[in-house]
């Protein structure tokens, strides 16, 4: 065959992104799918480079086969995505088996798909990671959503069903605490921001985010010690403060937990704080600004009391649960124990 095809951009198959009209019959006990009869293809918008068939007949280059759009495919085979059941009715893409070519990719998504709604499934997730990025926009035109992202990749998710969607949404709180350092001199940790934000120029706690998979005491601590060098030991969580639409419209939860100096000397960083020191207990709450930010004014006096022993606050307890069999921390006051 003369035929010529140009705009190779992997192996297997050409560059162009098809949309193809899905009639596809099930194989029985196979991990592939038959098509049957012409399949219609057009360019999809998804790609800009062009391949051009002058001939409607296939054609073979590398030992695969092409086919022109009006040619006749009685067994042209697409293999299925591996995947396995997640604990709703839906399925979970195998992110490390993906095609690496996108013609392939989007073949095996379609047929994968058809498959998958006939057998009664729900909700998809599919995990892409940065070095297939280029295989978004495929599964996007396929009906996928964003989810929800991290460093290396992108989750996405389609609900296939003829129901209400029931997929968890995607993570909705970011978790901060602030960190109220009392030494034997009634002394407090404070620190004033450099960011230009409302509290700009008022002496506060340390605060900051806890790390992905960091336990409240231990994310506490670490962010007093970075941000003025002193070393403190966890006592109790006393308080915790619930807003929204915070930053990236996300929910906020700041957790003021009770921390033990177990060093004096500070050392800031520079790339946050303007300045910290250890400031008279009387001398920090009477500051204007705590005078009109009523939730403030009401943390400092709970730190205050639990500092003067009114009030208990919640300490860690080490726990199993059995409903995953891992251990984690409850947090409850010190009086439960008493009472069991």
């Amino acid at each position: 065959m003369a035929d010529i095809l140009e705009g190779f951009q992997c192996s297997r198959l050409s560059n162009p992104i098809f949309s193809k009209e899905s009639r596809i019959p099930l194989l029985k006990n196979s991990n592939f799918l038959e098509f049957s009869g012409s399949l219609s293809w057009k360019p999809s918008p998804l790609k800009t480079s062009t391949a051009k068939l002058n001939s409607s007949n296939g054609l073979r280059k590398m030992g695969i086969e092409v086919f022109s759009p009006s040619a006749s495919l009685p067994n042209t085979s697409v293999e299925l995505l591996d995947a396995w059941d997640d604990e709703y009715d839906g399925v979970i893409i195998d992110p490390e088996s993906l095609p690496s070519c996108a013609n392939a990719f989007a073949s095996s998504l379609r047929a994968s798909l058809f498959h998958w709604k006939l057998k009664g499934k729900k909700g998809i997730w599919l995990k892409i990671h940065l070095r297939q990025t280029d295989l978004v926009p495929i599964a996007i035109q396929e009906g996928f959503d964003y989810h929800h992202a991290e460093p290396g990749y992108v989750m996405l998710t389609h609900w296939i069903a003829d129901e209400l969607c029931t997929l968890p949404a995607s993570p909705s709180h970011q978790i901060g605490i602030g960190g109220f350092v009392i030494n034997e001199k009634g002394e407090v940790l404070v620190v004033k921001e450099k960011c230009p934000c409302s509290c700009s120029g008022v002496w506060k706690l340390p605060t900051g985010y806890i790390n992905k998979s960091e336990d409240i005491f231990s994310g506490s601590v670490r962010e007093v010690k970075e941000e003025t060098g002193v070393d403190t030991m966890f006592l109790k969580m006393v308080a915790f403060r619930h807003a929204h639409l915070v930053a990236f419209e996300k929910s906020d939860l700041l957790f003021v937990c009770m921390l033990r100096p177990l060093s004096s000397k500070i050392t800031i960083d520079e790339k946050e704080i303007q300045a910290a020191k250890w400031m008279p207990l009387q001398e920090f709450s009477e500051q204007p600004f705590y005078k009109e930010d009523h939730l403030s004014k009401r943390v400092i006096d709970i730190c205050i009391a639990t500092y003067e022993n009114r009030y208990s606050g919640f300490t860690p307890r080490h726990l199993t649960s059995k409903l995953d069999g891992k251990m984690s921390y409850l947090y409850y006051a010190n009086e439960y124990n008493d009472i069991i």
